[in-house]
C-alpha cells in the first residue's frame, strides 16, 4: 500500500479515535485534519469524513481509490462517505505502517497508540498548534461578537490567525537587547499563573520605537507566528475616519475584541498618533476616544486578561510622560549595524543563486539602510538581472543595485525640496527621512 493510502487511513482513524474517546478535544487534532473535520462552530463530537473531507486534509483526488482494496473500508456510493467497517482492522493495520514521528505529530493518534515506544501524547499536544490558532476558529469568534451593525467597526482592526503570518522568528536578524527582551516576554506567557501568584500583574506592555523599516511590525507577527496566538492589529490614525461615529465607544470595542480573542497579542501601531492629538485642537470627540484608549491601556493587562499588548511608533519624540508611563518595557529598533546589515542581506538572498557573494561588502556600502531597504536593493538586482535573461546574480549585480537605490533615494529628497522651494514651506528632518525610506518592517527573506 502506498503512502497516500496511509494518508487516508490516517484521516479515518483519527476521527473514529476523536468520535470514542470524551477526554480528547479539538487541540487534540492537528490543524489540517481539524479544519477539514470543521463544522459551523467547531469540530463535531463524531465527525463524519467522506471523500471531500480526505481531499482537502490530504490533497488526494480519489480517496477511495487509494483504499478500496482493504478489507477493513467502505464506501457509501451516494453520499461519499468512507467508513471504517471493522475498528481493530484498522488499527493494527495503522499501527504496522505508522511510525512515531507521524504518531507524535498527531495528538489523537498518539493518545490512543500511546504504549508504542517513542509515542508521547502529553508532548504530541504540547506541540500540536492550538484551536484558537486556527482562522476559522477566529472567524467564528468574530462573527459571534459582531452583528452587521459593527461591520464598519471592523474596519478599525485586522485580526491574523498564527498560520496566515509569512513571517517567523527565524526571519528576524534581532539585536541582542531585543533578543532578550522578546524572550522574556516569551516567559512571562508561558508563566502567567506563576505571575499572578507573586502579584506581578504590571507586565506585558511594551512600546517598540525606531524609524520605519526597521522591523517593529515583523518582530510583532514573528512573535504572535512563534507563541502560535492571534494577531490583533490597530492603526490609530483610523480612529478619525468619519464613519466610525462614536469613536470613543469604538476604541472601547477594538479592546474587546483582543479579551475575546485573548490568548493574542495587541498591536497598537502609530502610537506617536496620541501625542498629536493630545497637543493639538483636534475635535473633542477625537480627543475623547484617545483619553479612552489611555485608559484602556492602563486597565488591560497579560496576566488577566491574557493580552499582551504592543505599541509602535517612528517618533518616540512626540509622546509625553503620561504616555511613557503606561508602558512597562521600551524596545528600541534602530537602523541594523553593518554587520546586522550583513546577517539581513544572507536572509533574503537564501534562495538566490549569487556568484561570488560577499554580504559583508554589500553591507559595509549600504550604512543607514534598513531591511525593508535592503529588501529593496535585492529586489531591483534580481529584476536588473531578469531583463538581461539571467537568474544567476553576480555581487556587480548587488553593488550595482545598491547604487541605483542610493540615487533614487537622493532624487526622492530633492523632490521634496523642490515641492518645499515651490511652495515656501519648510522641511523638517522626519519628513525628509519619511520620504526616503516610506516602507517598513521588513528584515525577512
Amino acid at each position: 500500500m502506498s503512502e497516500r493510502a496511509l494518508d487516508v487511513i490516517e484521516v479515518l482513524l483519527t476521527a473514529r479515535v476523536y468520535g470514542r474517546t470524551p477526554s480528547l478535544d479539538e487541540d487534540d487534532l492537528p490543524p489540517h485534519l481539524r479544519e477539514a473535520f470543521w463544522a459551523e462552530d467547531g469540530v463535531p463530537d463524531s465527525p463524519t469524513v467522506d471523500e471531500d473531507t480526505v481531499r482537502e486534509a490530504t490533497g488526494i483526488a480519489d480517496p477511495w481509490e487509494e483504499i478500496s482494496g482493504l478489507m477493513f473500508t467502505d464506501r457509501d456510493t451516494f453520499s461519499g462517505r468512507l467508513n471504517l467497517v471493522n475498528d481493530d482492522m484498522a488499527r493494527e493495520w495503522y499501527d504496522e505502517r505508522a511510525d512515531a514521528d507521524r504518531l507524535n505529530a498527531n495528538p489523537a493518534l498518539a493518545h490512543e497508540f500511546e504504549d508504542r515506544e517513542g509515542v508521547d501524547y502529553e508532548a504530541a499536544r504540547s506541540e500540536n498548534r492550538p484551536v484558537r490558532a486556527d482562522p476559522q476558529w477566529i472567524d467564528g469568534l468574530l462573527a459571534e461578537f459582531f452583528d452587521e451593525e459593527d461591520e464598519e467597526m471592523l474596519d478599525l482592526v485586522e485580526v491574523r490567525a498564527p498560520s496566515e503570518i509569512d513571517v517567523s522568528m527565524d526571519d528576524l536578524v534581532l539585536t541582542p537587547e531585543q533578543e532578550a527582551e522578546i524572550g522574556k516576554v516569551g516567559k512571562a506567557i508561558e508563566h502567567r499563573d506563576f505571575l499572578a501568584e507573586v502579584g506581578l500583574y504590571e507586565i506585558g506592555k511594551l512600546l517598540f520605537v525606531g524609524p520605519p523599516g526597521t522591523g517593529k511590525t515583523s518582530t510583532a507577527k514573528a512573535l504572535a507566528h512563534s507563541l502560535d496566538l492571534p494577531f490583533v492589529e490597530v492603526k490609530l490614525s483610523m480612529i478619525t475616519s468619519q464613519y466610525l461615529g462614536e469613536t470613543a465607544k469604538n476604541v472601547d470595542k477594538v479592546f474587546e475584541v483582543a479579551r475575546r480573542l485573548s490568548p493574542c497579542i495587541f498591536f497598537i501601531d502609530e502610537f506617536d498618533f496620541v501625542a498629536k492629538t493630545r497637543s493639538s485642537d483636534e475635535h473633542a470627540a477625537i480627543k475623547r476616544a484617545v483619553n479612552t484608549l489611555l485608559k484602556s491601556i492602563d486597565e488591560i493587562s497579560l496576566i488577566r486578561d491574557e493580552v499582551l499588548l504592543i505599541g509602535a511608533t517612528n517618533h518616540p519624540d512626540d509622546l509625553d510622560s503620561a504616555v511613557w508611563r503606561r508602558f512597562d518595557e521600551i524596545l528600541a529598533f534602530p537602523n541594523p549595524s553593518e554587520s546586522m546589515r550583513a546577517d539581513i542581506l544572507r536572509l533574503i538572498t537564501h534562495d538566490m543563486d549569487i556568484e561570488n557573494f560577499d554580504p559583508a561588502e554589500i553591507a559595509a556600502e549600504t550604512d543607514g539602510l534598513t531591511g525593508s531597504d535592503l529588501r529593496l536593493v535585492m529586489r531591483e538586482a534580481v529584476l536588473d538581472a531578469l531583463t538581461e535573461d539571467r537568474t544567476t546574480l553576480t555581487q556587480d549585480d548587488l553593488l550595482g543595485a545598491v547604487q541605483q537605490f542610493e540615487e533614487r533615494d537622493h532624487l526622492r529628497n530633492l523632490d521634496n525640496l523642490e515641492d518645499a522651494l515651490t511652495h515656501g514651506d519648510p522641511i523638517d528632518g522626519d519628513e525628509a527621512e519619511e520620504s526616503g525610506d516610506a516602507h517598513d518592517h521588513v528584515h525577512t527573506h
